[in-house]
């Protein structure tokens, strides 16, 4: 049991320190052609300032992008051609001591492989731009870009006799 509790603390350690370092995205791994709850985490403001707003652009083949609203803060759906979502803004305030999820239904794209969804944080006049992407088996970059990673979509059950 002492071995159990360890490893939930290291994860939960790791998790931590992930959020405060850029804009993370959980689940980390997520089916391809799936529907997915993805959870931004903003663990920080910018340089001790409060976090005004958070910008989630939404990548090509993502068919579906439903934000949920947050008590507090203004709700921004921005569209494309076609009425694809391409963005999700929302603008409130939050300490830049705190942190906080912001979560959004998504159908992700067939194809497998790394899916960027380039966060913008905005602290009043800054800006951190979580934008980055590398190339498998590259450095991270300063900046990273919340990532998942697609895998194969599970196989289609069978009939039920």
């Amino acid at each position: 049991m002492g071995v159990l509790r360890s490893l939930a603390l290291l994860a939960g350690l790791a998790l931590a320190t992930s959020a405060s370092a850029h804009v993370s995205v959980q689940p980390a791994t997520a089916a391809a052609g799936a529907y997915q709850v993805l959870r931004f985490g903003l663990g920080h403001g910018c340089d001790g300032k409060a976090t005004t707003a958070l910008r989630i652009e939404i990548p090509a083949g993502t068919s579906v992008a439903r934000p949920q609203p947050k008590p507090g803060w203004l709700l921004t759906v921005e569209r494309g051609a076609g009425e694809a979502v391409t963005a999700i803004v929302w603008r409130g305030g939050l300490p830049a001591d705190h942190f906080d999820e912001f979560l959004i239904l998504a159908k992700l794209p067939p194809g497998e492989g790394p899916l960027a969804f380039p966060a913008i944080q905005t602290c009043g006049e800054v800006q951190n731009r979580w934008t980055e992407t590398a190339p498998p088996g590259a450095a991270r970059p300063k900046y990273p870009a919340p990532t998942v990673i697609l895998t194969p979509a599970p196989a289609a059950a069978g009939p039920h006799h």
